[in-house]
């Protein structure tokens, strides 16, 4: 018979041998408690909480698969990388598999050998997806991101409806949601669409007493976070808003002098995001310059910094960002960059970016009609697309363009690819017809098939530039032969360089420009609220930063947390602070410029220091010794 303190011990073991660890963190032995005994369960643990641990553990200590459902194709992929790499056995599920490749992944649950499976909330309707689940023993099922459930979540998601309908049909597994950010509507409203029967609450401050906001007004950036950095010497991460940014940044402080420093976005080939995120991973001082496709599913614990070199789009993104920090416990710091000229750019750029619904329609009319896709129809090829094409046809911006393309790809209309990745051909004559062909193009064919394994079964990731080093031809010549086949109906072949797009879902013109619009125009409007609460968030210089995060996320009689950069000034206006006396001891020491002198103090405000600054260089007490760098007198 099993005692409940062996029970203890197994989870203490499998903890141990799976993720090194001695001891659980707050909360994740309650509800893995609760998962493993049949309880439904909703998780709210902040970012570094633990929540992928909550239901990975158990997955492995119960019999079947755990079937998670996660709402972002990068967040699973990282997962299952993740898992795999400590010895589990996980994978997951999306539309840029073919069927060939989901149906090894389906016999491999049916088997058992599949603990967990990642799905998208929209592969929940999918038939084949529901004939196979049905041959698969569940242990439970994972929400992932649960707040995506909430029209008032950061980022709703209607496909998360789709669950509650799903688990009618499996209705003694039991369920757990978990959410790093999630407000009281929210929470509410997460039990009630996922009809959690009776569950088992769990519900972790936000608070971070560890971890000092610092809101920084200021027009030169780069030179902040140049020294930042420079006098860190700690491992970080600074957010950007684009990739351009993160280059150009990562170059300047590389130029600079500070070589541990590199950029990371969804643009770099998956083999070069890897080496970069291990580079990281297993450094005490590297700093990564990324967009926020970095982060998710990461767990670091000795992250001192988090700059974000523009504010984030809401303050859901931001509180979950700079929850990356500190999660040893250590003091470690939040610094959030701005200035008003462009808090307004980012409304012109928001405003640029949310169509009309006339725009909307021409948008999604184009790319149908470009491919010839009647009413009802449902082609099985992928396309190549060219933005450029359609933005000379609209005559509206990328940025509306590649919104409502993002929106079709959520919903799982559309399966769009905007990243780089490796490209793929597909044979789509039998090799015995070779024979039939002209020498020229068998002659091609055959060194395709000879070169790329599996060709004549299903169809096949390959490399370009491989495969034309093997066959000693030009990349560019093997493209355009591989064009040239496309054409005669030969073979199918998407470019991994250039976006693709591949239908999901027949062409149902009403629905798209009715409840689709409807959809869309309802994450629009939240998008816009975000952001007017963020703003507010940045702008706002009388209330303590953490205790605003905390009310907004509806924790009652918060208390300031005396070390954010508002707490600072109030202490100092209150208690009074001799901060000249600070600034003369510390230029004793070397010169210093006003950037350095702020970090030096605790990251105490320029404006304050600069007042100081003057008052010492009238009494003759410090001297200037260029227009920027200030010195002790000692005359």
């Amino acid at each position: 018979m099993v005692t409940s303190s062996d029970f203890d011990e197994l989870k203490l073991q499998t903890l141990k041998h799976f993720w090194g660890y001695e001891a659980f963190r707050d909360f994740q032995e309650e509800v893995i408690d609760a998962v493993i005994s049949g309880r439904d369960a909703l998780a709210l643990l902040p970012t570094g909480g633990g929540k992928s641990l909550c239901y990975q553990l158990p997955a492995l200590m119960l019999e079947g698969t755990c079937l998670v459902i996660s709402p972002l194709l990068a967040l699973m992929r990282d997962q299952v990388i993740q898992m795999k790499n400590i010895g589990v056995e996980a994978e997951y599920l999306s539309a840029e598999l073919d069927d060939f490749d989901a149906e090894i992944i389906y016999n491999r649950c049916k088997e058992g050998l599949t603990k967990i499976l990642y799905v998208s909330p929209e592969r929940l309707t999918n038939r084949t997806f529901v004939s196979n689940i049905e041959e698969i023993q569940l242990s439970f099922i994972a929400v992932d991101e649960a707040h995506c459930i909430s029209e008032w979540g950061q980022d709703f998601r209607p496909s998360y409806e789709n669950i509650k309908d799903f688990r009618a049909r499996f209705q003694s597994i039991p369920c757990v949601a978990l959410t790093a950010t999630a407000t009281p509507k929210v929470l509410r409203e997460i039990q009630q669409k996922l009809n959690l029967k009776n569950p088992v609450v769990f519900q972790k401050s936000f608070r971070r007493t560890n971890l000092k906001i610092i809101s920084d007004k200021i027009a030169d950036k780069y030179e902040r976070v140049r020294k930042i950095v420079k006098y860190n010497q700690s491992s970080g991460i600074v957010y950007v808003r684009t990739r351009k940014e993160a280059e150009a940044l990562a170059e300047f402080l590389q130029r600079n002098g500070l070589p541990n420093v590199a950029y990371f976005h969804a643009g770099l080939p998956a083999k070069e995001k890897n080496f970069r995120q291990n580079a990281w991973l297993n450094s005490h001082n590297n700093v990564l310059i990324s967009t926020n496709a970095f982060g998710m599913g990461i767990d670091k614990d000795n992250v001192r910094f988090i700059i974000h070199f523009s504010p984030a789009a809401s303050i859901e993104n931001y509180y979950q960002e700079i929850g990356r920090a500190g999660r040893d416990g250590h003091t470690s710091y939040a610094f959030l960059l701005w200035n008003e000229l462009e808090l307004k750019s980012f409304d012109d750029i928001l405003a640029n970016q949310t169509p009309s619904r006339k725009e909307f329609s021409t948008i999604v009319s184009y790319v149908y009609s470009t491919f010839q896709i009647a009413e009802n129809d449902l082609p099985e090829n992928v396309f190549q697309l060219h933005l450029q094409r359609i933005q000379s046809f609209t005559k509206l911006s990328l940025a509306k363009i590649r919104n409502v393309l993002n929106f079709l790809h959520h919903q799982e209309i559309i399966y769009y690819n905007a990243q780089q990745a490796r490209s793929s051909v597909e044979l789509k004559i039998k090799a015995p017809d070779l024979d039939l062909l002209p020498h020229k193009d068998a002659y091609f064919l055959e060194l395709l098939l000879r070169n790329l394994a599996g060709l004549t079964t299903h169809k096949v990731l390959f490399s370009e530039k491989v495969l034309s080093a093997k066959i000693d031809v030009d990349p560019q010549l093997v493209k355009e032969r591989l064009r040239e086949m496309q054409k005669k109906g030969h073979i199918e072949y998407i470019d991994g360089a250039m976006a693709s797009i591949k239908f999901l879902k027949p062409r149902e013109q009403r629905a798209l420009d009715g409840m689709y619009w409807h959809l869309f125009a309802q994450i629009q409007k939240n998008k816009i609220q975000k952001w007017e609460e963020m703003k507010f968030f940045v702008l706002d210089t009388e209330f303590c930063k953490m205790k605003l995060i905390l009310s907004y996320f509806g924790e009652k009689n918060v208390k300031n947390c005396g070390q954010c950069s508002v707490c600072e000034k109030q202490k100092e206006q209150v208690f009074g602070r001799d901060v000249s006396s600070e600034i003369l001891e510390l230029l004793k020491k070397s010169p210093a410029d006003v950037e350095e002198i702020a970090i030096r103090l605790s990251y105490f405000a320029k404006e304050n220091i600069l007042e100081n600054l003057i008052h010492l260089l009238d009494t003759g007490k410090v001297k200037m010794l260029n227009f920027r760098t200030y010195a002790y007198n000692h005359d």
